[in-house]
């Protein structure tokens, strides 16, 4: 069986190609932790048809955890997680307006019942969307959490011990 087959996947969706410079540093980091993933683009009011069937069949297609990215009233995240009991994880996309303060707001406040992991906004938030991810999946992936071990390892070297 080849490795696409066997391992789990995430899937990153965000509503706009706009999106994608903030959501690609979630697919890059999914990839140095040797997670495949699938990554389109999905707008919960222009695609609706495309949020649903993405969202109703991606636990068939081999997905383990969904990354949304959603900026302004940021409702993709939530509409998927309303539809799939797959782990969502919603990353509010830095808005002109409101700097993100919109997405993250309408990602968070999600009703009882219907649970949206969130992260910070931006880019930051789409990198711990992808480490959050890459944990969730090393519970049942010995492989993933090594690479996860090794990822924090790296990190904390990189911290110097005196200022130069």
């Amino acid at each position: 069986m080849s490795y696409k087959k066997k391992r789990p996947k995430v899937g990153i969706v965000m509503g706009s190609q706009s999106d994608y410079s903030t959501m690609k540093l979630a697919q890059k980091v999914l990839r140095l932790m040797k997670i495949n993933c699938e990554t389109k683009i999905i707008s919960a009011h222009r695609t609706p048809d495309r949020m649903y069937k993405f969202a109703k069949n991606s636990e068939k297609n081999g997905i383990s955890v969904i990354i949304a990215g959603a900026g302004g009233s940021a409702h993709l995240p939530g509409m998927i997680a309303a539809l799939t009991s797959l782990p969502v994880i919603g990353v509010p996309i830095e808005s002109k307006k409101l700097k993100g303060l919109d997405s993250l707001l309408s990602i968070a406040q999600m009703p009882k019942g219907i649970p949206v992991g969130t992260v910070a906004i931006g880019s930051d938030g789409a990198i711990n969307a992808a480490l959050l991810a890459a944990s969730i999946i090393s519970i049942s992936d010995k492989t993933i959490r090594k690479n996860l071990n090794l990822w924090r390892k790296k990190q904390t070297n990189s911290v110097k011990k005196k200022p130069n």
